[in-house]
């Protein structure tokens, strides 16, 4: 009898965040677990095999960790499907600064 081990698949959109909590056999890799988990009929927008996936904010690219099919859970891990930015990060901060200047300049008038 093959041992069981529990992880974590997670998402989030910027209304809602799912963690769901997957039973899955020794050996099974990360894409099998998000296949198993069942989250793509909670959110039809994650396709698993073109979105990035990490486990705990690492990448599963191939470089930082193998890629999801190709990695091997851990018990307790969790596997973070990600999707893409409204915004540039940088775009966001430039935003953020011009906002903030905007706003001071308010106040001395």
């Amino acid at each position: 009898m093959k041992k069981h081990i529990q992880v974590e698949v997670a998402y989030a959109t910027p209304e809602h965040q799912l963690i769901i909590a997957v039973k899955v056999p020794e050996g099974c890799t990360a894409l099998e677990a998000v296949e198993q988990s069942g989250i793509t009929e909670r959110f039809d927008t994650i396709n698993i095999y073109q979105d990035p996936m990490g486990i705990f904010s690492q990448p599963l690219n191939g470089k930082v960790l193998p890629e999801p099919s190709d990695y091997i859970l851990q018990a307790g891990d969790r596997i973070e499907i990600y999707r893409p930015l409204l915004i540039d990060p940088k775009q966001a901060r430039l935003n953020r600064a011009k906002n903030k200047a905007m706003q001071q300049g308010k106040g001395s008038t």
